[in-house]
Formats: C-alpha cells, structure tokens, sequence
C-alpha cells in the first residue's frame, strides 16, 4: 500500500472509533435531523470500509512473463523498464500541522462552551422548577409565603411603601 493510502485509511479507522454516534443521536430532536445524521453515519460507514479495504492493500505484482509470451519480449521489456523508473512521491502531510494548534484551541474553547452550557442549563432547570412549584401553589399562596421565597422582593415593596411612592 502506497504510504499516503495507508496513512488516511489509518486516519479514517482511528475517526470511526472516537465519533460517539450515538451520544450524536441523542442530541438530534426532528425526524429530519435523525434522517440526514442516519444518511451522514451511512455515508461515513461506506468511505471508511472502502479506505480500509480498497486502499489498505498492496497492488498485486505484474506478470511481466505472461504479456512477455502474449505481445513480445521488446515491448513488454520497455513497458517494464518505464514502470520501474517511475518513482511516486510520498505524500508529505503539510495541512495538519498548519490547523493542528487552531483545531486543538477551538477544541479547549468548545469544552469552556460547553461548561457554560451545562452550568446555565442547569440554572434555568432551578428557574423552570420554581415556576412550576410557583404556578402549582401560587391559587393558595399567601403573600407571605411568596415573600419568604423572593426576599428581594419584600424588600423592594417595603422601601416603596415606606416611601409611599405607589408606582403612579
């Protein structure tokens, strides 16, 4: 196998293995977006069996005598010397190095995002909850009762009466 072929068939199986497919597809909320990300894992799946099987194999040799027997020993002898003089260039990988920091930074500003994310997530689930206790308790509710959860509140009504600034 030729190195630059191996080396993408090598960086497409290492890609198959960390892609968390089905933390993805946890996330997706429409019919659509399963269709289109079922559509994206079928396509993946497909290039990457092709680089694995098609491009991870050494070519198989030339039969050099059997055309030898079939067009003639001069031809094929030319053919030969042409083939062997051909020298394909390694493949130099000079774009990973280029993106690798910027893709390691967006990768540490992604999990600061993400941590943001969660932490706000997880407030507006505290905010959410006390709405719903509120709206189930609030036909009962005594003012009283609503002041002992939102002192802020209390105060805010009390410097205003205190001030007897009514709001019109």
């Amino acid at each position: 196998m030729s190195g630059a072929g191996k080396k993408i068939a090598d960086v497409a199986f290492k890609a198959s293995r960390t892609i968390d497919w089905d933390g993805m597809a946890k996330v997706l909320v429409t019919d659509e977006a399963r269709r289109e990300f079922s559509n994206l894992r079928r396509a993946f799946d497909e290039v990457n069996t092709q680089l694995q099987t098609k491009f991870s194999q050494e070519p198989e040799p030339i039969d050099w005598d059997y055309y030898r027997k079939g067009i003639g020993a001069g031809i094929v002898d030319k053919y030969k010397e042409a083939y062997d003089s051909i020298e394909i260039p390694k493949y130099v990988d000079k774009v990973t190095p280029e993106y690798k920091p910027k893709f390691d930074a967006l990768l540490v500003e992604l999990k600061e995002a993400e941590a943001k994310s969660l932490q706000e997530s997880e407030r507006l689930e505290k905010e959410i909850a006390d709405v719903q206790e509120i709206s189930k308790k609030l036909s009962t509710m005594t003012a009283d009762e609503y002041f002992e959860k939102h002192p802020e509140l209390k105060k805010k009504f009390d410097d205003e009466i205190r001030n007897d600034n009514w709001g019109y």
